[in-house]
């Protein structure tokens, strides 16, 4: 019980925005170690083996409730920017039609509900990085080919875990946020 109330005090915020952002990066940054064994189990190992460096994000997701105690702005901007730039970089390492570009969806959505109506103008910024990686992916030569290859069959593993976790993820935010507002 002492981990638990020590992580809850970790992530705790007075402010009610940047303490949902807190318990978002504290969730994704804790799931990121475990997505690659979910991988392994979906496609096997050896296949899944490069994709454990998928995870070198998680320190930074674990690293923005301790930002948002100095610069609560900062780490509610670092949420959504930093689950972009893992995104784009997951999409380069499995490709596209692997389903992981999926992953934008929540941090659109993240990037619509991290900030309240003064700081609407940093929102539609960071906004902007998915939404734009959407419409110049299809006219850029090399944008999403993978760094990683897999099978037909792999890759349908993948896009059905991929989604699968998308939903759960947008679900969460949806429940989460849905709180501030009553």
């Amino acid at each position: 019980m002492k981990i638990i109330s020590s992580m809850k005090a970790y992530i705790a915020n007075p402010d009610p925005l940047t303490g949902k952002s807190c318990l978002v990066a504290a969730i994704i940054g804790a799931n990121g170690p475990v997505y690659p064994f979910y991988l392994s189990f979906m496609i096997g190992f050896a296949a899944a083996a490069p994709a454990f460096i998928t995870m070198l994000a998680s320190p930074f997701f674990l690293a923005i409730p301790l930002l948002a105690r100095f610069h609560p702005l900062a780490a509610r901007t670092a949420l959504p920017l930093l689950g972009t730039l893992n995104t784009f970089w997951c999409i380069k390492l499995l490709g596209a039609s692997s389903g992981v570009e999926l992953f934008l969806l929540p941090c659109i959505s993240l990037a619509a509900l991290s900030f309240n109506a003064r700081e609407r103008w940093l929102s539609f910024a960071l906004l902007a990085l998915p939404i734009g990686f959407y419409i110049v992916q299809p006219y850029v030569t090399g944008l999403a080919t993978p760094l990683l290859h897999f099978s037909p069959a792999q890759l349908q593993a993948l896009v059905t875990l991929n989604a699968a976790s998308v939903g759960m993820l947008t679900a969460f935010l949806g429940l989460t946020y849905a709180r501030l507002r009553g």
